[in-house]
């Protein structure tokens, strides 16, 4: 077998690969630097010349010759590389006739724990989305509780509404669901160390990147003065080296590697065997489809180290678009997937754009004065 063509779409803010054997076989993955997917796209093309007329099975070569074809790093190289990983996954898997978790070692859990992702704002949204969501089946949600206009306001005003938003949705659960608290990068180090505690007496699973990424360092600092409050970090970090960086100096409890965008399953097992070393738990950052669900879903099949997948409603609105998985959820949960590959069907011939970030890239939010909100 060898790899005959290699196929680069853009839909929207979605981009996705193909990989196409001379058996017929073709493997399929997504990328997941949404705000720039044409580059991603362009990266891919540059792998095109060193991968056709390859071995696909060389999976572990592959990635380490694309990373290191040029001396430059980021998430632009990483998600591209990602792209590729999960379709010679896939293919390795269909090759054989097996799901993809049983090439990393067997299952070591019957079926995936699934958090919600809550897109309202405000505590009587947010309180009655996640009192809905466990109707629904679901054991975990997570939510941004911080104030739309969070940029303007004092710290004591923004750390009171934002523990009442927190409180407003324990109460509407109760003490038998956990809360995870993303605060999306929006707070300075110092109004991270004001806010951690009071969230943290409403006991989260975890609170996640309270700062900007810019900074291993600083993410670590943050976590160790949140004073037993369980943190969480990683779904912007690229690579185990940053993941060992941030590890090794005191930060998260919890990492978040993106499977479509730290280097594919290739690199987030490795990732996850990292944190298991320092007593760290795998929640893999997921919000863009079926694709990247299920890829994240044989991961957390086979490593012992998982705690709860995240799961966006877009799954549920996309069930039938161009990515289609092999399962569907069943309440707070996914089955496990027995299709041989990834399990999930693409269909590239749609050209219709996606919109899996709600958001146009410029748009972001400003402070009062005229500054950018996320400058801190």
């Amino acid at each position: 077998m060898e790899i005959t063509a290699v196929e680069s779409v853009v839909r929207g803010d979605a981009h996705f690969a193909a990989v196409h054997t001379s058996t017929g076989l073709v493997g399929v993955g997504q990328s997941a630097c949404w705000g720039y997917p044409g580059a991603v796209h362009a990266v891919v093309e540059a792998f095109r010349p060193h991968l056709l007329g390859a071995d696909p099975s060389r999976i572990e070569h592959h990635w380490h010759h694309l990373y290191r074809m040029g001396p430059f790093r980021g998430s632009v190289l990483t998600a591209a590389v990602s792209a590729i990983d999960l379709a010679l996954w896939d293919l390795l898997g269909k090759r054989l006739g097996v799901p993809v978790w049983q090439l990393l070692g067997g299952r070591v859990r019957d079926r995936i724990r699934l958090h919600l992702l809550l897109p309202g704002s405000g505590a009587q949204d947010l309180a009655a989305q996640a009192a809905a969501a466990v109707a629904d089946g679901f054991t975990a949600v997570k939510f941004d509780p911080l104030p739309a206009n969070y940029g303007d306001l004092s710290l004591a005003r923004l750390v009171t509404e934002t523990e009442a938003t927190t409180a407003a949705v324990r109460d509407a659960v109760g003490p038998d669901v956990d809360l995870i608290i993303e605060l999306h990068r929006k707070l300075t180090p110092l109004q991270a160390e004001a806010m951690i505690p009071a969230v943290g007496r409403l006991h989260p699973l975890m609170v996640e990147d309270a700062i900007q990424i810019d900074s291993v360092s600083s993410q670590a600092e943050v976590t160790r003065r949140a004073l037993g409050v369980p943190m969480a970090n990683g779904e912007r970090l690229h690579t185990i080296w940053e993941f060992k960086e941030l590890l090794a100096q005191g930060g998260a409890q919890y990492v978040r590697p993106d499977l479509g965008l730290a280097g594919g399953i290739s690199h987030a097992r490795k990732i996850a065997a990292l944190a298991e070393s320092y007593h760290a738990a795998v929640v893999s950052h997921n919000c863009l489809g079926p694709l990247l669900t299920m890829a994240s879903v044989h991961l957390d099949t086979a490593i012992p180290n998982f705690v709860t997948q995240e799961y966006s409603p877009l799954d549920d609105l996309l069930a039938d678009g161009p990515a289609r998985a092999c399962v569907r959820r069943e309440g707070g949960f996914l089955p496990i997937p027995e299709e041989p590959g990834l399990g999930v069907t693409l269909d590239l011939t749609d050209e219709t754009p996606l919109d899996l970030t709600g958001r146009p890239l410029t748009h972001i939010p400003h402070r009062a004065d005229g500054s950018i909100a996320y400058a801190v």
